[in-house]
């Protein structure tokens, strides 16, 4: 297939000189694409590129400031995302849309045409779910399902939308790999049926596997294009960021000190018929060790993190320890005081305040002891925002955050710079503590590789780091210990050299046992 053609026939969708400014920004600048029927087009770029400002212009969300989208070789408008619908466009965001208060079949009867009924919804998505591995209970509401759930809900509704085109963005950085491959497996089905699939994906892997060209965009512009197949992911890695993205050193990370974080038979009751029980969870981490929890989403992660933050306390004290402290029935301020730093698995509304600024973010994300730096005398402690903006840009200088301006609003940042903008701000606390939910979902190489080398050097600089994560790539690279938690309860704790994928798979389906013998299980199967 050629790259710069694709075939000769009519492209199902063209874009051409397509350009968004804000203000004086150029987020997309002059750019030219072209979807072919039946093809999976992949779009790469670095955070900030500009992958979802184009594809928010494909799908109606934000209009361009100039330039021209063909649908099936005639100029079109897409005024809103009903409008895109309706042409037979159909988008999985990063970010999900859903309503926590509604049930996952609501949800999806909010982006239909409101002539089907409720229970026939709720019914369709059940069997699509069923049909292509994407379990969910449509009577379930949304609040009480994990991220993972949450990512099946947007994948199931966008599929009962039948569309000609379907934008996937960051699909898989929420599933298994198992589930990956069912998803792969519909993709390559909606392909065989001509139909088009737009994939934005951090994980070059996926598109070396599935994709059959790719579109690389740095800087809001398009700086190249290739047959992702005839690349290595180094290659793709170098396209993207313009030059060769470090690998992750985890040497010297094997000497342990003190026990800096412990949980001691933790038990926690589910807080709602869709949680996780914890149940006799039991871990140590030493100074230097990067401890990472590897599992199937939904089996108890939120529910963990929970637990040794302080979001939810237990009834026992002695149950969670930070530097030999009981902690237990302490709250995250507390477990702050002690050294501790937290980074939870949703940046948008948990770990950041979209609306407020990054240095507003900050004072708020610092413990009383924290913000003397930041506050003035007098009873209302006056915000020293000179003192706050440095702190803030040292932040941003340390991990490469990109930004529009000095001290733009949380939510106007790519999600990999927001992600890598929040583990900077709990490092530059050099925590004694720090506990991370899926450290770089949705970011590019070279965020992810820059975010895990901080993670391996906080360990190395005598801390504790627990990292809780989804990404066994993500695990390889930075853990020295490993286990893994399936329905709530956790498993032993290996080095990480002990275990293989094949071997951590087996712990994630609930199989418990020594290295040894998970070894010939993983022969047997």
């Amino acid at each position: 297939m050629s790259v710069a053609g694709a075939s000769a026939e009519r492209p199902l969708l063209a874009v051409r000189n397509l350009t968004k400014l804000f203000g004086t920004f150029a987020a997309c600048n002059g750019i030219d694409l072209d979807i072919q029927p039946g093809e999976i087009h992949a779009l790469l770029g670095e955070n900030g590129a500009g992958k979802s400002t184009l594809v928010k212009m494909l799908f109606g969300v934000l209009a361009p400031t100039s330039g021209q989208i063909s649908w099936r070789g005639e100029a079109v408008s897409i005024a809103s995302p009903s409008a895109a619908r309706k042409l037979g466009i159909g988008m999985v965001f990063q970010h999900f849309s859903l309503f926590e208060a509604l049930t996952v079949a609501e949800n999806i009867a909010l982006s239909l045409d409101g002539t089907i009924p409720l229970a026939r919804v709720a019914e369709r998505a059940a069997e699509l779910s069923r049909a292509y591995g994407l379990p969910l209970d449509p009577k379930a509401h949304v609040a009480d399902l994990s991220v993972g759930e949450r990512q099946r809900i947007e994948i199931v509704r966008a599929l009962l939308q039948n569309p000609q085109l379907i934008i996937l963005d960051e699909p898989t950085s929420v599933l298994t790999p198992q589930e990956a491959d069912r998803l792969f497996e519909t993709l390559f089905k909606l392909r065989a049926e001509g139909r088009s699939v737009l994939y934005i994906s951090h994980r070059l892997e996926e598109v070396q596997r599935i994709c059959d060209r790719a579109t690389v965009l740095r800087h809001g512009k398009v700086t190249g294009a290739c047959d992702p197949k005839k690349e290595t992911a180094a290659s793709l890695a170098r396209m993207m960021v313009g030059a060769d993205v470090p690998h992750v050193s985890a040497a010297g990370t094997s000497t342990k000190g003190d026990v800096l974080l412990e949980a001691r038979h933790l038990d926690m009751p589910a807080r709602t018929p869709f949680a996780v029980s914890l149940k006799d969870v039991s871990l140590k981490v030493h100074a230097g060790e990067v401890l990472a929890i590897a599992g199937v989403a939904g089996n108890g992660q939120s529910e963990l993190f929970d637990a040794l933050s302080g979001e939810y306390t237990v009834a026992d004290q002695n149950a969670v320890l930070i530097r030999q402290r009981p902690v237990g029935q302490q709250g995250i301020t507390a477990r702050r005081l002690l050294g501790a730093g937290f980074v939870p698995e949703e940046r948008h509304g948990h770990a950041a305040v979209t609306g407020m600024s990054l240095s507003d973010n900050l004072v708020l994300a610092r413990n009383q002891s924290d913000r003397k730096a930041f506050l003035g005398g007098g009873v209302l402690g006056i915000i020293k925002y000179v003192a706050v903006r440095l702190a803030s840009r040292r932040i941003s200088e340390a991990m490469d955050v990109r930004k529009s301006g000095d001290d733009p609003t949380a939510g106007s940042l790519s999600g990999g710079n927001l992600q890598k903008y929040i583990v900077g701000r709990e490092l530059d606390r050099q925590p004694a503590v720090l506990i991370v939910n899926q450290p770089t979902w949705g970011v590019d190489a070279g965020a992810a590789s820059r975010i895990r080398q901080a993670l391996v050097d906080l360990a190395k600089s005598g801390s504790a780091v627990l990292v809780i994560s989804q990404d066994l790539d993500e695990i390889f690279e930075v853990a020295t210990e490993v286990a893994v938690i399936s329905e709530g309860r956790l498993s032993d704790i290996y080095p990480a050299s002990a275990l293989s994928r094949e071997k951590i798979g087996l712990l994630m389906g609930g199989l418990q046992g020594q290295p040894e013998a998970l070894t010939e299980a993983a022969h047997a199967h």
